[in-house]
């Protein structure tokens, strides 16, 4: 590392000259540092610095424990590293130097034919042209994958006909039209690692951590309407996954007993019962240009930046710069957008503040680690590509780990969260403990140790909060560990292209969210705690003899304590649709058919508003009355 550009860095400290500091250390070791012998004839004429109380306190323990003072003295002495502060020594390239091994000598010479080969290409009007083509090259596979078909055709991995419980209104008629309706449509690529991060009650199962898919193994694959589309298309062998593609859904109304299926990598779950809602698929006429792009994005994109470092090796300032931006709008445009299309004005509206936090990690840490590769492009692309782009895919790459998101609630109900977690925290610590030990080389650890404590302290603060709830999002992590890995090591590269990749990941794909959070903020269509209705229905209540048509159900009145919070009603779901939001106190059974499962979900409610259903009650055809099992679905 140049000298120069560590020295002008916020990195700077005044120390004695090695003459003095000899003086000082051997003075201290024999009288301590203000020990009574300590002004001497021919010493410094000034006269001590006046005891303080540390100094005071420091004698006493020294006089009281002199073997405990030595240690821990020789404990603080190795915590603060040499004095006068030092840098570590610039790599040298592994493939470009000469190796001994039983007494031959190898000469592997890589990088400076890189370089000698490459030296041509370097000029800054080729780059400037090169960024040109790119740009338009990357604006026609933007218009290719977004913008030669109608935006009203796309759908998300996630969009659906019918909403979960309540969604949909009394009898589902926020959700009408049930039948006679179809719709071509687009569908991304990657939607089957796109999951349910709450559990979905459907009629007695609950399913979690998988593609909502309810249906499908009849002979027509008919799916219920609160199925996922796009992995419903996808199991119905319409087209893969890896590529996305467009079909045609029809809506074909009211349908009983939707049955399970395994195909293409998916697993669909049954519904005994009859729904109002259901779909099929049918190939469309319509769409064309229906392949996603990602993929082909993604192989230009990592070919680019390999081309950077390898060929056109531009200033290291300018290739971190390139670093952001490419990475940003793949994700934005690509891999994760937002919505689609990707909402450009959204994405531009987290980029410019990205770019403000990226110039930030520049001069606390990658100036003093990028430039030092110059010498080896090779190394560097590797040292850099493979960590950026594994934090560029996070939503690929991390994909198996089962924690979606760090919460205590997340991560016990993940199956494997607590594992993954302990896996995590012990591979963390590792890495941290190497790199305190490489801070500590430099002399600079009791400074960073300082900024962590003092971060450390404000974020328990921030979480003591009331009311809100404390969120260490991905760019979070990236900021607070990037100041430091800004040293002259390989580690050091490797940790800024994963933290780099993995803050334009979050921020891209997300935007700034907050580092505070409400209760509300993180349901994402779980349960919000709100108190729960019982039914005096019960099993040994429930008269099987009577016909199913003179039956009624009915539930427990409601606590003046949960009256006083505001609930005034109750919402009744059977069948996983509402039938019933009002004040009453029992529901008849007279519509159902016969010969049928049914299930009841009850809820209370505020001003129509229902809060968190109970888990169901199952009606069996021959009478069997199931009690719910205790807690919310």
């Amino acid at each position: 590392m140049d000298q120069g550009l560590r020295n002008s860095s916020s990195r700077e400290t005044t120390a004695h000259s090695s003459e003095e500091r000899s003086k000082v250390e051997a003075g201290t070791s024999e009288q301590g540092l203000y020990g009574p012998d300590s002004l001497l004839v021919g010493a410094s004429p000034h006269p001590p610095p006046p005891s303080t109380r540390f100094s005071r306190l420091a004698d006493s323990f020294r006089a009281r424990s002199p073997q405990l003072y030595h240690v821990a003295e020789r404990a603080v002495k190795y915590i603060r590293g040499p004095r006068p502060k030092v840098d570590l020594p610039d790599p040298v390239p592994l493939l470009g130097r000469t190796y001994n091994f039983k007494g031959r000598r190898f000469v592997i010479a890589l990088e400076p034919a890189i370089i000698r080969f490459t030296r041509p290409l370097t000029v800054a009007w080729l780059f400037v042209l090169l960024v040109a083509a790119y740009i338009i090259s990357f604006s026609f596979l933007v218009r290719a994958q977004w913008y030669t078909i109608p935006a009203s055709s796309f759908v998300g991995c996630t969009s659906v006909f019918w909403t979960g419980d309540a969604g949909c209104g009394l009898d589902g008629s926020l959700c009408a039209p049930f039948s006679n309706s179809s719709f071509d449509f687009r569908c991304p690529a990657q939607c089957n690692s796109v999951v349910l991060q709450n559990p979905r009650v459907v009629g007695d199962e609950s399913v979690d951590f998988v593609p909502l898919l309810v249906g499908g193994g009849d002979s027509q694959k008919t799916y219920r309407a609160d199925s996922f589309i796009c992995a419903s298309a996808v199991q119905a062998g319409f087209f893969s996954d890896s590529t996305g593609g467009c079909a045609s859904v029809n809506l074909v109304g009211n349908f009983t007993n939707y049955l399970p299926t395994t195909a293409f990598g998916l697993s669909s779950i049954g519904f005994p019962s009859v729904f109002p809602m259901s779909f099929r698929f049918s190939p469309s006429d319509v769409l064309t240009h229906c392949t996603d792009l990602r993929t082909p994005a993604l192989a230009f994109n990592i070919l680019i930046t390999c081309f950077l470092f390898l060929v056109l090796r531009p200033k290291a300032i300018v290739m971190w710069w390139c670093l952001v931006c490419i990475g940003f709008w793949h994700i934005a445009l690509f891999s994760q957008p937002q919505a689609t299309p990707p909402p450009l004005d959204v994405a531009f509206g987290a980029f410019l503040p990205a770019l403000f936090v990226c110039y930030g990690f520049w001069r606390v840490a990658v100036r003093f680690t990028l430039p030092l590769f110059a010498n080896a492009p090779f190394e560097a692309m590797i040292w850099y590509l493979a960590p950026y782009w594994t934090g560029v895919l996070t939503n690929l790459t991390m994909d198996q780990i089962p924690i979606d998101r760090l919460t205590a609630a997340d991560i016990k109900q993940q199956p494997g969260g607590v594992l993954a977690l302990i896996i995590i925290v012990l591979i963390l610590f590792v890495l941290v403990a190497n790199q305190i030990r490489v801070i500590r080389k430099t002399g600079w650890l009791l400074y960073y140790l300082g900024w962590y404590i003092v971060g450390g302290l404000v974020a328990l603060v921030l979480a003591l909060l009331p009311g809100l709830q404390f969120r260490l999002h991905h760019y979070i992590i990236s900021m607070v560990l990037f100041p430091g890995v800004g040293f002259p090591t390989r580690l050091s590269a490797i940790y800024q292209g994963f933290l780099l990749g993995m803050f334009l990941n979050d921020v891209a794909a997300f935007g700034f969210d907050s580092i505070l959070q409400t209760a509300a903020d993180l349901v994402d269509g779980g349960t919000t705690g709100s108190p729960l209705p019982t039914f005096l229905t019960n099993s040994t209540t429930y008269n099987a003899s009577v016909a199913l048509a003179n039956q009624t159900i009915s539930w427990y009145g409601m606590p003046t304590a949960i009256a006083t919070q505001g609930w005034n009603g109750f919402a009744l779901l059977v069948d996983d649709v509402e039938v019933y939001l009002g004040t009453a106190l029992n529901y008849s059974l007279a519509a159902l058919e016969a010969g049928l499962p049914h299930f009841f979900r009850l809820a209370y409610a505020m001003d129509g508003t229902p809060g968190d259903f109970t888990m169901p009650v199952t009606l069996w055809p021959n009478g069997t009355w199931v009690d719910a099992l205790p807690g919310a679905s």
